[in-house]
């Protein structure tokens, strides 16, 4: 769906903008009207590492007038490997003094605002107050849940992205969108500590040219909400498989399915949890099945369902199981011709998300606890199972 424009365009673009922009400005349907909306622009980019430098650098690129980079950490060398706006002489310099130095570069009219603090519940509001648009480019869900309350407080649109290994996923969340339109928060898509077992990159790596593609998407979002052109990814996520060349998309609802608001809700306070969802299937647990449960299970009739990726399962997987991706999954829920699965992933996280998809399409669904991290028992090849649904 379309959204208007989030803020007034300046009055005049400089002769030295104007010339810097033109390609911009003779894009049908954005003109010089949305470049000026762009200069008068604030968005806050949480975090100055993969995700958030190509988000600094197309933002600045594209004329936004204010950005508010907020990262406490300091350049390290295995941070260049993805992190593109950081240099080899950066390492040991602090992340955001890379913003500043890199957006001079690109827009001289571009103001940076480098704030070097660690956003925590205290502080997440007061950092973030004032901007249009907030991008999250952190990390850690721990950190992705702060800056999602204090952006529903602040009843800020999220462009709201994660990359992790060669899979990414990119969304919009507004807890008070435009009269008409239900609000869409983090809990609608990850409910409370449901992402807490999620790997870090430092476990499991990430390709670097994925996060160059996943910060200009986010970087684009925040565009379009800016200026009112095309169809944010509200109320849909954005699902992207590096290794097929494949994107997804999943339609988003909320969980609670309210009615649709007349007027912006009211600010909640930080780190306030989202109301649950009304439904039963989406309230009850999914249930955690140790490894012995698991086999029991499978023994009795459940099919034990892997949801990771080919390169993944290569490794081994439990003997009986049927390999399907999570994008598969959650692109149709309703293909799993099984009545009783247990889903399987490598820590856990993807598998409660498709145990969750699979319970919404009727089909009873448990997770392995731990994943086949947790698994102590022999695995097989995946060739020798079927990969079909």
């Amino acid at each position: 769906m379309a959204f208007p424009p989030l803020v007034q365009p300046v009055a005049a673009l400089s002769h030295a903008e104007q010339t810097r922009t033109a390609r911009h400005r003779v894009l049908a349907g954005f003109g010089d009207v949305a470049q000026r909306r762009l200069a008068a622009a604030h968005v806050a980019i949480v975090g100055a590492g993969g995700l958030g430098s190509p988000a600094v650098l197309a933002l600045a690129a594209a004329g936004v007038g204010t950005l508010t980079v907020i990262d406490d950490d300091e350049v390290e060398a295995s941070n260049l490997q993805r992190q593109v706006m950081h240099r080899v002489t950066d390492v040991g310099a602090a992340k955001v003094d890379s913003a500043v130095r890199v957006a001079a570069e690109l827009s001289p009219a571009t103001v940076v605002r480098p704030l070097r603090a660690r956003l925590n519940a205290d502080n997440a509001r007061e950092l973030l107050a004032g901007a249009d648009v907030v991008i999250d480019g952190t990390d850690t869900f721990p950190t992705r849940e702060l800056v999602a309350a204090a952006c529903e407080a602040l009843g800020v649109p999220l462009v709201w992205g994660v990359v992790q290994e060669f899979h990414a996923q990119a969304t919009v969340f507004w807890s008070a969108p435009p009269a008409g339109t239900a609000p869409i928060v983090l809990a609608d898509l990850y409910p409370p500590d449901a992402a807490a077992d999620t790997p870090s990159c430092a476990q499991v790596g990430v390709l670097g040219t994925l996060c160059l593609q996943l910060g200009s998407l986010l970087a684009t979002e925040a565009i379009k909400l800016v200026t009112g052109i095309g169809e944010p990814l509200f109320g849909r996520v954005l699902v992207i498989d590096a290794l097929r060349g494949r994107t997804d998309e999943v339609p988003l609802r909320p969980a609670a399915a309210p009615a649709a608001n007349t007027a912006p809700e009211p600010a909640r306070a930080a780190g306030v949890p989202v109301a649950p969802p009304a439904h039963p299937a989406d309230t009850a647990p999914i249930a955690q099945l140790t490894p012995e449960q698991t086999l029991s299970a499978q023994r009795s009739g459940a099919v034990v369902l892997d949801v990771r990726e080919p390169v993944e399962t290569a490794r081994g997987v439990i003997p009986g199981s049927v390999l399907v991706p999570l994008a598969e999954v959650l692109a149709q829920p309703s293909d799993v011709a099984f009545g009783r699965v247990v889903v399987v992933c490598q820590v856990g996280m993807r598998a409660q998300r498709a145990a969750r998809a699979l319970r919404d399409a009727g089909v009873e669904a448990a997770v392995l606890a731990g994943g086949i991290d947790a698994w102590p028992h022999p695995t097989v090849p995946a060739d020798a199972l079927s990969e079909a649904m």
